[in-house]
């Protein structure tokens, strides 16, 4: 009984296997969010304190040709089922993704502009 015991134990651990590879990002390199695959329900946080519980940084571009994303406000969430179609929520537990809009471009993973038309919503190809 102990050997068996012990003999699962030793399987369960596996000490002959190699140990799994982790890719490693350079230093200083910081992974970016790709805001062409984010869609469903967005909560947008302001307050910088709440920052570093964000899934992404955006930046709201004031010009439609700038922008990466092109985002339609959905008034059902289950429309909102394509990148660039946002439900936009008043709860952050409720939401899909949490992002934090910023007034510095340069601190964003990406930029968003909103637009009246359902179909223009989406990434802009760059």
């Amino acid at each position: 009984m102990l050997t068996t015991l012990l003999f699962s134990g030793l399987l369960a651990l596996n000490p002959f296997s190699p140990a799994p590879r982790v890719p490693l990002a350079a230093p200083g390199v910081a992974l970016s969010v790709d805001g062409c695959r984010i869609f469903g329900s967005v909560y947008l946080e302001t307050d910088p304190r709440r920052q570093s519980r964000c899934f992404g940084t955006i930046y709201m571009e004031p010009e439609t040709s700038f922008a990466d994303v092109l985002v339609f406000q959905e008034t059902n969430k289950l429309f909102a089922d394509k990148a660039g179609l946002w439900y936009l929520t008043d709860a952050r537990d409720f939401a899909d993704y949490v992002l934090f809009v910023t007034t510095n471009r340069n601190l964003a993973d990406f930029s968003i502009q909103y637009t009246k038309v359902r179909s223009y919503a989406g990434c802009r190809k760059q």
